[in-house]
């Protein structure tokens, strides 16, 4: 069972990878985290000017009487507070673009390779997941590129300037602060240690929820059919509560971080009144001094507490960097493309040699498959469910890659070919038909993006789309809603065989191209798919038996193998495993809703007694 879904299984943070990943991010970012740098060592030296200005205010002007002091020291703090403010202004709008552009580009890159990985993982990971990992773990690394990393910064240069002022000041005393700083900064990091896992934790929580929460109200007719509402609630409501207490746990933790500096600040007025008292009356610190000491004491405290928040943050950050890295370092689909050869001039011709492949190691789905498909032939798979027919034809789509023997196109492994020159060459028409929440036309035109509308009515009407489309009042323009929900199964499937048309591929894909059309529009698209047909290589699954009838060969597939190959004709005169599902299917289809081609029969004699009545032929 994968991470994602085994909540209590977790992982820890591999560092090398995050910061690998981060040390790219900040490279990219350099100019302007290098503007943001110098803009705030500006500002901090700036923000020192108020708290150095308070020994001059007390010790001369009030102290000496110098009154000629004070407006070059009033001009000095506003003129050093508004070179503060500007600076301000200007880091949060430069390295605010920055985030928000290093986040894009992020997002791109991992929605990028995501859709570029296997099939076969996104059989394995939840839709909700994938979504958090382009989304969420993306938004995290504003604090590496945009503000944090550059307040992380300039907090440490400030606690460095402070200290050195403080040593100036009264080292006796700075030597005790800095203890009570140390173990602050200990616990500080015993915090993160046990942070970081609720942060890591808390994401994949996020994940499996609106996973969940994705799968519910995409199925939500069939949560509704089966008044499942109250166990959808309950399920969500566990996954909200799990998020609550990890949110819970992370609140406390850095409620305690800010309550324990809370402790220091408290801590060092104590000793700052007591040692700095003393020393005011033994004469070695004058009161200017001690005001001076307590302002840069803050400005040592306060960035303490602010790195305590910020390295919250880039921890936040690094998780989610972790999780991104993860999904780019799985190798995608066409990674080894660049070695590949382009596949142009194609004829169609498939040919599968000595082929087996598994889902599990040590347990073939297909075994030692061998046959030939012609180009321009037509293929038709049948045989039991769970045969392997959809494995099959998803080796000829290289959704999946043989275990062991090859598949040739033309005469060229398949292995060996550019992955997206060859899928060019393809036409699919699945059982599932899925459309994008967009209109007819965009859906047709998915398989061709630069085709024009009338090539797109043109293909429609081949597919007899035109018959329904007609009927809306917006025509192609009308949108069909997430996932095609507001047309029927039998509209769907016309639109699908209409993508298929104008993709105008060498090879054919039809997974039950018909099975949700009724007998009057079966006819009609049967005379549509025979005409897309001609002069392409066709792989028919579990069709109507008229296709079947006029394939140039017919598979019969059992337990991954072929049992039986050769047209309609031949394989009826052997009567093997093909009559005996031909023979059937005529003697029982009508009592029960079985897809033709498959066998759906029980034992006979089990059949015949479990009959309602006699038997029509």
């Amino acid at each position: 069972m994968s991470d994602a879904k085994d909540p209590k299984k977790k992982k820890k943070i591999d560092y090398g990878n995050a910061w690998e990943e981060a040390r790219g991010l900040i490279w990219k970012a350099r100019a302007r985290l290098g503007l943001g740098l110098s803009l705030m060592l500006v500002n901090r030296l700036t923000g020192l000017v108020l708290p150095a200005s308070t020994k001059f205010l007390v010790d001369d002007v009030i102290g000496k009487g110098k009154a000629d002091l004070l407006w070059p020291l009033a001009g000095a703090v506003a003129l050093a507070t508004l070179v503060e403010a500007i600076t301000s202004f200007s880091l949060s709008q430069i390295l605010g673009v920055a985030a928000q552009g290093a986040i894009t580009e992020m997002r791109r890159s991992v929605q990028a390779h995501v859709a570029r990985l296997p099939v076969r993982y996104f059989d394995t990971v939840q839709t909700g997941v994938l979504i958090s990992r382009v989304m969420t773990d993306a938004e995290g690394i504003r604090n590496l590129v945009g503000s944090g990393l550059v307040q992380l910064a300039g907090g440490i240069l400030s606690a460095i300037i402070g200290l050195v002022v403080l040593f100036y000041l009264n080292w006796t005393l700075t030597l005790v602060m800095i203890v009570v700083l140390s173990a602050f900064g200990g616990i500080m990091a015993v915090a993160f240690k046990r942070l970081r896992p609720l942060f890591r934790e808390r994401g994949q929580i996020n994940a499996e929820v609106t996973g969940r929460l994705s799968q519910s109200l995409g199925g939500i007719r069939v949560v509704k059919a089966y008044t499942a509402e109250k166990r959808e609630e309950i399920v969500f409501s566990k996954g909200v509560h799990r998020l609550l207490r990890n949110v819970a746990q992370s609140m406390t933790g850095v409620s305690a971080t800010t309550a324990m500096g809370t402790v220091i600040i408290g801590v060092t007025g104590v000793i700052m009144i007591t040692i700095g008292g003393r020393a005011i009356v033994a004469g070695t610190m004058t009161l200017g001094d001690f005001v001076m000491y307590i302002f840069f004491t803050g400005l040592v405290a306060a960035p303490l507490i602010s790195i305590a928040s910020i390295g919250t943050q880039l921890t936040e950050a690094l998780a989610g960097l972790d999780r991104i890295r993860e999904i780019k370092k799985m190798a995608t689909e066409d990674a080894e493309d660049a070695d590949r050869l382009a596949l142009t001039d194609v004829a169609g011709r498939v040919t599968f040699d000595d082929v087996w492949f598994e889902y599990n190691e040590g347990v073939p789905v297909i075994k030692g498959v061998s046959f030939d498909a012609p180009a321009g032939s037509t293929t038709a798979l049948v045989g039991s469910s769970g045969s392997g027919k959809s494995t099959l034809i998803s080796l000829v789509m290289a959704f999946n890659r043989p275990t062991k023997g090859r598949v040739l196109i033309d005469g060229q492994d398949l292995e060996g070919l550019k992955l997206a020159s060859y899928r060019a060459q393809l036409g699919i028409v699945l059982q599932e038909n899925f459309l994008f929440d967009g209109t007819i036309a965009d859906n047709i035109r998915y398989a061709n993006p630069h085709a024009s509308m009338d090539e797109v009515k043109a293909a429609a009407t081949i597919a007899y789309c035109d018959e329904f489309v007609d009927g809306f009042a917006e025509g192609y323009k009308t949108v069909v809603g997430e996932r095609g929900v507001r047309l029927s199964g039998g509209q769907r499937q016309r639109v699908a065989i209409a993508r298929a048309i104008l993709a105008d591929p060498r090879i054919l894909i039809l997974d039950e191209a018909t099975s949700s059309l009724d007998s009057e529009s079966e006819a009609k698209i049967q005379e549509a798919l025979r005409t897309l047909r001609k002069g392409r290589t066709t792989f028919v699954i579990a069709h109507r038996l008229s296709t079947i009838r006029s394939a140039d060969q017919i598979l019969v597939i059992e337990e991954g193998s072929v049992r039986e190959r050769g047209s309609h004709k031949e394989l009826m005169a052997l009567s093997g495993r093909y009559r005996e599902l031909h023979d059937r299917q005529y003697a029982v289809e009508l009592d029960r809703f079985i897809n033709p081609g498959e066998d759906f029969t029980p034992d006979p004699a089990v059949a015949a007694a479990a009959a309602p009545g006699p038997v029509r032929g």
